[in-house]
């Protein structure tokens, strides 16, 4: 399928979605977020997909919603904009493939909303982060105060949200929003090297590993353990398990078929 607002791109194994509104450093409108939530459904589709890597074109990831649009919209519509966008942010937290974002410049409103609902952020030296809406007397509408309080901490997400404050990529690495940062003119190329890493993984493994920390993190941790047992046990089913255990013993690298079964 081909898409107005963003460009889908799909090379050994690895799915790099690029927000493609530079000219508005990729602002956010309906369109956008339709186009991406089919995206996602598109890839979720393609088997041979095993990392989703999420980037913005030009100087942006993606720098907000698109205020033009926000400056029309009454309460009702309102609330459908911010359920879209809701909408969009759980299937892509719900992809069953390790999602990266890749931030190039500005993540800000919705923009850094949809990197904390990635499973981790690289981040480029010249990237900031921020919930700004406070200055447009505004809250964060797509899960920004949310997915801020529980990965920075209720104190940190309040601050940075009631005053609108920008952050650069090493503040956001302090607190927990970014994992890795690198020089700009590397920041994709180190970005592959850790797709690359993932995609070589069993399929099975990697499924369970984001299945149990994402649905045993607010879980008491005797019920989480047990959700991990679960799904230890079913990684013995896979045959990934068979050739990495018989790789380990045969003291050579390890040939994952990507297959579930």
């Amino acid at each position: 399928m081909s898409y107005k607002t963003i460009r889908l791109d799909v090379s050994d194994a690895i799915a790099t979605l690029t927000f493609n509104r530079p000219k508005v450093l990729n602002a956010l409108n309906l369109e956008v977020i339709a186009e991406f939530h089919k995206a996602l459904s598109d890839i979720q589709k393609k088997a041979e997909v095993k990392v989703l890597i999420l980037t913005g074109a030009g100087r942006a990831f993606v720098a907000g919603a698109d205020i033009a649009v926000l400056q029309d919209l009454d309460p009702l519509s309102a609330k459908q904009f911010a359920q879209s966008g809701q909408w969009a942010l759980f299937a892509l937290g719900a992809m069953d493939i390790p999602v990266i974002a890749c931030v190039n410049g500005f993540a800000l409103g919705g923009g850094c909303e949809i990197a904390m609902a990635c499973d981790f952020v690289c981040a480029s030296e010249e990237a900031r982060f921020g919930q700004p809406e406070i200055n447009l007397g505004l809250i964060p509408g797509f899960g920004g105060t949310q997915r801020l309080a529980r990965l920075v901490g209720k104190a940190r997400a309040k601050e940075l949200c009631m005053t609108g404050r920008i952050i650069t990529a090493q503040e956001a690495f302090a607190m927990g929003l970014v994992t890795r940062v690198f020089p700009g003119e590397t920041l994709m190329e180190e970005t592959l090297k850790i797709a690359r890493i993932l995609a070589a993984k069993g399929v099975v493994a990697l499924r369970a590993i984001k299945h149990v920390i994402d649905n045993g993190h607010d879980v008491d941790l005797k019920n989480a353990c047990a959700l991990e047992a679960d799904a230890f046990s079913l990684c013995f089913a896979s045959p990934d398990q068979k050739e990495g255990t018989a790789a380990f013993l045969e003291k050579r690298a390890p040939k994952f078929s990507g297959k579930l079964v």
